[in-house]
């Protein structure tokens, strides 16, 4: 190893790559379903929300929120969100709908995105509402 690479810096910079790679998978899955992306790792008060998109015309859309998780089946992507990261994304999620012009009252949901090993989505709607 070269340049002060780590076995251990190695593998989180191939974690971060599969995430994106996991993301950029997910963000295609909605689109495809008519869903327009806003935003890519958006920072909030509790932390990072993955995506979030708009689904419906402005007047009546509806904010997605997505938290994408990644590895090898779906049920271990799953396993892999924890209570402390929930309870952050949905601080989050309160932080970005409070943005917006109808506030709390904007119609949303918090979806969990799985990816496995194969790059295929199984998406939980609504999972944390």
């Amino acid at each position: 190893m070269t340049g002060g690479d780590t076995p251990r810096r190695t593998r989180g910079e191939q974690a971060y790559h599969r995430g994106l790679s996991a993301e950029d998978i997910v963000a295609r899955h909605y689109a495809e379903r008519g869903y327009e992306i806003l935003e890519r790792r958006w920072r909030g008060a509790g932390g990072e929300i993955d995506l979030i998109f708009r689904h419906g015309k402005w007047e009546a859309a509806e904010i997605v929120f997505v938290e994408v998780k990644a590895s090898k089946t779906h049920a271990r992507a799953g396993a892999a969100l924890g209570a402390r990261q929930i309870a952050k994304l949905c601080a989050s999620a309160e932080d970005y709908i409070g943005r917006l012009p109808s506030g709390l009252l904007t119609p949303m949901r918090i979806d969990v995105a799985l990816v496995n090993g194969a790059g295929e989505v199984e998406v939980l709607e609504n999972a944390l509402m």
